[in-house]
């Protein structure tokens, strides 16, 4: 590939230089560093041809070393797993609060901070595109971008259902309420991407923003939606000032769920044949959250669970994510 790309010819298809580019980045993430391990393995395994047996201190920082070794492994088997095309996207995340009013927004309002939990603790970066808050506490719906390598790989697993079992602090009478979310994590996809919308397929409304955002709001006709009719697919957005930008966010969003519209179909027909499991509907319940009478955290479709309710929700979702990619990875090579 390098050779190909420091070949003058290449650069005359500007689309098929950028993409070639792009997997070059991809493999490299993988390929250096499993040079390196190897590299670490080779020179601990020098050492320990010389190392005295009794000698307990080098036998310590030996073990040490090979615990390195081992769990770079482990994050390099992990990145393996997020091959797909888009995987090293950035993401679009949108909550939406199901029935039950102010229960529900609480609840997105939850899982809101989660994840922007997790986006922190991975040293991602975020952005609110959309929001409508609930009118007693929460939110209705809200939308955001994560940016940062791989974002859309790990996020992709929290597309789904998710249903929170509490006692309701909204409740006098401290009955116990049962909360439903639903998630949807889109691709941002790249210049590398290309996917072709005809124009007569659109309707186009123009419409007033509602909410924060200061004189302009309830003034000029600057929010826009979009809905695509073939598929009846509705993207829209009022974040920024200006109608045209607000119509290019609107865009590309849109173009990124027909992309992912496309890449569930394919990817539910591997599920369905993964060993006869449950039939998994997409958009479905995905994972419960239950804080009464006990804690525990589930996700129904690897059966990976943890009593720690709390560090879940404080956005420690590692886990989850990986049993996710995992759990797609066997059901390809079984399907």
């Amino acid at each position: 590939m390098e050779k190909s790309l420091n070949h003058p010819d290449v650069w005359k298809n500007q689309d098929e230089a950028n993409s070639l580019s792009a997997k070059l980045k991809t493999l490299k993430t993988v390929i250096i560093p499993f040079k390196e391990l190897e590299e670490h393995y080779n020179a601990v395994k020098e050492l320990s041809e010389i190392v005295i047996k009794d000698d307990e201190a080098s036998l310590k920082s030996l073990s040490d070393e090979l615990s390195e070794i081992d769990k770079g492994l482990g994050k390099l088997e992990f990145k393996s797993l997020l091959g797909g095309d888009t995987d090293k996207c950035n993401a679009i995340v949108s909550l939406n609060a199901g029935a039950g009013g102010t229960e529900s927004c609480d609840w997105a309002s939850m899982l809101l901070r989660m994840y922007l939990r997790w986006v922190e603790a991975q040293g991602y970066t975020f952005e609110i595109i959309d929001q409508l808050n609930g009118e007693e506490a929460g939110v209705k719906n809200v939308m955001f971008t994560v940016r940062g390598e791989y974002s859309f790989g790990y996020l992709k697993s929290e597309t789904g259902v998710h249903r929170l079992v509490r006692i309701s602090p909204f409740d006098a009478n401290k009955r116990r309420h049962t909360s439903f979310v639903s998630v949807d994590v889109l691709p941002e996809l790249g210049e590398d991407i290309k996917i072709d919308i005809n124009e007569s397929d659109l309707k186009i409304d123009t419409y007033r923003s509602s909410g924060a955002g200061g004189q302009h709001v309830n003034v000029t006709d600057s929010a826009v939606r979009i809905t695509h009719l073939p598929t009846g697919i509705v993207s829209q957005c009022q974040k920024e000032r200006s109608q045209h930008k607000n119509k290019a966010v609107a865009m590309k969003i849109l173009k990124a769920r027909l992309y992912e519209l496309e890449r569930k179909k394919q990817e539910e027909k591997h599920l369905e044949a993964y060993e006869n499991k449950k039939r998994i509907e997409w958009g479905s319940q995905i994972r419960s959250y239950v804080l009464h009478p006990y804690k525990m955290v589930k996700d129904h479709r690897t059966s990976v669970e943890t009593s720690s309710a709390d560090r879940v929700l404080d956005g420690d979702l590692t886990m989850f994510m990986e049993a996710y990619l995992k759990w797609v990875a066997v059901s390809k090579k079984t399907a």
